[in-house]
């Protein structure tokens, strides 16, 4: 998948709040595209121009078409590319379906996954993947499809899985989880999803509800903390909450036990 508006738009505002070390090193799963034409690219500029940044985002555009000057403008240092292949120029091969060598455990300070999970069909190991690539205090970007990408990959994601994956099931820190519709229009709604945990049932965006029939990316961001830690259990919070009061409570009080005292 390539850096779209809408991915440009959030990977603009992040780099005016947060930005890796210098020299850190940093990666993408796939290397993405950015190649804005067209009437849309005023608004890329404008987008630009409002964060303040120096320069123009035309100077961003390689003649390759692929996104490593964008984020190098952006303050995202030198990214490297992880893919299954070499196909697309990746500098570091290997199936996410698969445990990555414990070479590159802790090896990253910022990961930017712009919609490759959902071509994984272990998407689970994937995303363990991506915490173990983290080094303690780096951070985890990813935009898969939310909604509207049917067909699309093996997958569509919810905001439910940010949060208890990685703070329940990771026992990282989710700053960011929000629906980003694609299209580049200046009124468009994003919307910030809270922790269904926290609600204690799930969060309604269904039809009637005025959420978007078109394509929106799952966006979130994560950090990993130096207490995080890989657990063994995933459990959807609203049915925690339904199970807890009954017969198998106890069960259950175990596996959550499990899950934050486990290791990967």
């Amino acid at each position: 998948m390539g850096v779209d508006f809408a991915l440009y738009e959030q990977l603009v505002e992040l780099s005016r709040r947060w930005q890796p070390a210098p020299g850190a090193r940093t990666l993408m799963l796939g290397r993405h595209s950015f190649n804005p034409q067209g009437r849309f690219a005023r608004v890329f500029e404008r987008t630009w121009r409002r964060a303040g940044l120096e320069g123009s985002y035309a100077e961003t555009i390689q003649e390759d078409g692929y996104c490593e000057t964008l984020m190098r403008r952006l303050g995202f240092g030198e990214m490297e590319a992880m893919d299954f292949s070499d196909y697309e120029g990746a500098t570091i091969l290997h199936d996410l379906n698969k445990p990555i060598p414990d070479e590159l455990h802790g090896q990253f300070d910022f990961i930017f996954d712009g919609g490759t999970i959902e071509h994984v069909f272990d998407a689970p190991q994937a995303m363990r993947n991506a915490f173990n690539l983290l080094k303690p205090g780096g951070r985890f970007v990813s935009a898969n499809g939310m909604n509207g990408w049917i067909a699309h990959g093996l997958y569509q994601f919810n905001p439910e899985l940010v949060w208890t994956f990685w703070t329940r099931g990771a026992g990282c820190k989710v700053h960011l989880c929000r629906g980003v519709p694609t299209l580049a229009e200046a009124d468009r709604k994003i919307y910030d999803f809270p922790d269904p945990a926290l609600r204690g049932n799930r969060l309604k965006l269904g039809k009637g509800r005025g959420f978007p029939t078109g394509r929106v990316y799952l966006y979130y961001e994560v950090e990993r903390l130096p207490e995080s830690q890989l657990g063994q259990t995933v459990l959807q919070s609203d049915y925690v909450t339904k199970w807890t009061p009954h017969n198998n409570a106890g069960d259950l009080q175990d596996k959550t036990k499990e899950a934050a005292d486990g290791r990967d």
